[in-house]
């Protein structure tokens, strides 16, 4: 596993001992989240990104930039050689399990009962099972029978 902390000209990390804030830190903001979100369904060209979450092309820009500058995604050039292609690197797609935890938390707490909206699909065409964290046994893990150890600071 590489480190993308010296891609990341953060300046400094909210939080440089814990590792949610220093995700949060390379990818935590919202239009960054749609916009990997979209390049794991496809989504490769700056159109398809604007396309799909209506975010406004300035800021696009920014993100596209921010990401690929953080070594979520990587530009490529079209086979045309016309237009740019941003597609996920190995960090990217890793951020899989993450998009589908925020999933199954949306399907859960953001939607009533009653209310429409898209699933995820397996190979075969089923739901993906519910994801649970497991302990190093195979025991479902969770905050009461877990335990952060800090690091300490220099």
């Amino acid at each position: 596993m590489g480190s993308l902390t010296h891609r990341a000209d953060l300046g400094s990390w909210t939080d440089p001992t814990c590792p949610v804030a220093r995700a949060l830190d390379l990818v935590g903001d919202r239009w960054s989240l749609l916009i990997i979100r979209d390049a794991m369904d496809d989504a490769r060209s700056f159109t398809d990104f604007q396309r799909r979450t209506g975010i406004a092309r300035n800021i696009l820009t920014d993100r596209l930039r921010r990401l690929i500058e953080r070594g979520i995604l990587e530009r490529q050039t079209a086979s045309s050689g016309r237009r740019q292609l941003y597609v996920l690197t190995d960090a990217g797609r890793d951020l899989f399990t993450v998009m589908v935890a925020l999933r199954q938390w949306g399907e859960r707490y953001a939607y009533d009962s009653d209310e429409e909206h898209s699933v995820l699909l397996d190979a075969a065409g089923l739901p993906l099972a519910d994801l649970r964290p497991a302990s190093s046994h195979g025991v479902t893990a969770t905050v009461e029978t877990t335990t952060v150890v800090r690091a300490t600071s220099p």
